[in-house]
């Protein structure tokens, strides 16, 4: 355990665009990814939305994966696989709602399985795996998910029950947020938007606004700035010692998965590269000794 100077490294983007139906998601999800990209055709968009992304064909030649239903967690994991064995930079998924609210998502597969609470242990690793996909993708990820309006029921103090509008819920497991880069919140059907969650400093505290592709190109340049893991696995590949790994790679934490394999291999190469050095050691030392023996 030891204190580590804080050090800015590029990134791949995961960023949000939660609203209603109707508000713009897919269309700012596209203009976002153009900017990021500047190439239409290394844009997957993974569509749940009955082809709706046909809508938008005018823009350019992007890409699109038709995902129907059953909207399993596994099948959303093999779009985004078809994506990335396609090369793509940036892949949106539009939208995620379904893999937790719709025809075979999550909250299916749990009511199927018996409804109890237990069931969840069953679904949770299933919707989990799903995340790190989106997580761990070597592409940049955008994903939309809708918004509901959310309410609570409680008594007042008369003891009658009470619906208390709290305001508007994303469709999809708690917590999602916390995964993005930027979360992207349309206010209205203006297509205005603010950012509700901001790793960048780019958006937070700033007044609502219009997603254009600029909007892209500043998150992409925001990306760029600092060391690519590129960079840092060819830090690693260099290693001549264990020593030399164990300090590179805890000076990454937070790209632990992504890491491990490549540090691993560097391992075993300095492993096997040891292994081979040892044996001729020991046949050059007898040789020695009997060599001096003559001389002497």
């Amino acid at each position: 355990m030891k204190l580590q100077t804080a050090k800015r490294h590029q990134v791949k983007l995961r960023i949000g665009l939660s609203g209603p139906s109707g508000f713009g998601k897919t269309y700012s999800a596209l203009l976002l990814a153009y900017g990021m990209t500047n190439d239409w055709r290394k844009i997957a968009l993974i569509d749940t939305e009955n082809n709706s992304a046909s809508l938008y064909s005018h823009l350019g030649d992007f890409n699109v994966l038709s995902l129907e239903e059953p909207f399993t967690p596994e099948r959303y994991i093999k779009a985004i696989q078809v994506c990335e064995e396609a090369e793509m930079s940036v892949i949106i998924i539009d939208s995620i709602s379904h893999e937790w609210q719709s025809k075979g998502g999550c909250l299916e597969i749990h009511e199927q399985l018996g409804g109890r609470f237990q069931d969840w242990a069953r679904v949770t690793p299933r919707h989990n795996a799903f995340i790190d996909s989106i997580i761990l993708s070597k592409c940049h990820i955008i994903t939309t998910s809708r918004r509901k309006v959310d309410y609570s029921i409680d008594k007042d103090s008369d003891g009658k029950t009470k619906v208390s509008k709290l305001g508007m819920k994303e469709i999809t497991r708690e917590g999602f947020e916390y995964e993005l880069t930027v979360n992207f919140e349309f206010l209205n059907d203006k297509h205005l938007v603010s950012a509700s969650k901001d790793r960048t400093g780019l958006f937070a505290g700033k007044p609502e606004f219009i997603i254009n592709s600029a909007t892209g190109k500043r998150l992409m340049d925001w990306s760029n700035d600092g060391i690519s893991i590129d960079e840092i696995k060819n830090k690693i590949k260099s290693c001549t010692t264990d020593e030399e790994l164990k300090s590179i790679y805890a000076q990454y934490p937070h790209l632990g998965k992504e890491l491990y394999p490549v540090v691993m291999e560097r391992k075993a190469t300095l492993d096997a590269i040891s292994s081979q050095v040892l044996p001729k050691e020991q046949i050059i030392q007898p040789q020695t000794a009997v060599t001096n023996g003559i001389s002497n």
